[in-house]
């Protein structure tokens, strides 16, 4: 066979590869008995909500009342909710609720894979947190889980205060182009995860939150949805952070700015 057929033949096999185990490149499910995570969970300080049987996410809260708001957060494509505790540990200081919402397949929970059902359930999330809490009601999502968080404050009836997309994409085709350079990628996914069409559609407040040195999502993406966006807007940069190492801690000030300026009560809200 000539070299150009041979190229041709390895090409249309890694597109067919790539086709077939999409699934498996984007979502990588940690997998926990109910019994394991609810140990984990208590050692965390967290209980499953709305209850153990048909949990949606672990929940954090503070000791006193009023609370200010409910915080749903969406986190990125690998391990649980459960990891995710650095989120619960600034924002319920500030007084915050805070929800570590699960996917479906991710630790125990039932369902299947994908934008449909991810999206789907996040719907559903969001409108039982409304029904037990009222507002507002605030989502923060991170890298896979800002695409979720998107999709759905766009297509939910819920009124949504404000939206905080931490290392996220502008959709998942540039993504995927990105990465696979070398095929017609963006034309071989079957889920979309457009976060420019889905914000905009939504039209409330939006925090973009970027990683400078982003390996996994270069930060350009992040950057060109914060430019697409036609919402109220602010940005955030990390400028010496990756995808996984942006400042955790509860004591950063970000989280605090990120959270006034989305619920209107910073210097900076009315921009």
């Amino acid at each position: 066979m000539p070299v150009a057929g041979r190229v041709a033949l390895y090409a249309a096999v890694i597109a067919g590869t790539m086709y077939a185990l999409q699934d498996r490149l984007l979502y990588h499910p940690g997998s926990e008995t109910l019994p394991e995570l609810l140990q984990y969970a208590a050692a965390l300080d967290l209980r499953p909500w709305p209850d153990a049987d048909n949990y949606r996410a672990w929940i954090s809260a503070p000791s006193t009342e009023p609370v200010p708001g409910t915080i749903l957060v969406f986190h990125g494509n690998g391990g649980l909710a459960l990891h995710r505790k650095h989120y619960a540990d600034a924002l319920v200081p500030l007084g915050y609720r805070v929800l570590l919402v699960e996917y479906p397949v991710y630790g125990a929970r039932p369902g299947k894979l994908g934008e449909a059902a991810y999206v789907a359930d996040a719907i559903e999330t969001l409108a039982e947190a409304q029904r037990r809490f009222g507002g507002p009601i605030f989502v923060y999502g991170e890298s896979l889980g800002a695409a979720v968080a998107a999709a759905a404050v766009a297509r939910s009836t819920v009124p949504v205060a404000g939206v905080a997309m931490i290392t996220p994409w502008t959709t998942l085709p540039d993504i995927a182009q990105d990465a696979f350079w070398f095929l017609p990628a963006r034309y071989m996914v079957r889920d979309r995860y457009d976060n420019i069409a889905n914000l905009n559609r939504w039209g409330g407040r939006v925090a973009v939150v970027i990683a400078a040195r982003d390996e996994v999502i270069p930060a350009r993406h992040g950057e060109r949805l914060f430019a697409a966006l036609t919402t109220m807007k602010q940005r955030w940069v990390f400028p010496h952070s990756g995808h996984n190492d942006w400042p955790a801690e509860p004591s950063a000030p970000w989280w605090g700015e990120v959270i006034q300026y989305l619920n209107g009560t910073s210097a900076e809200s009315g921009r």
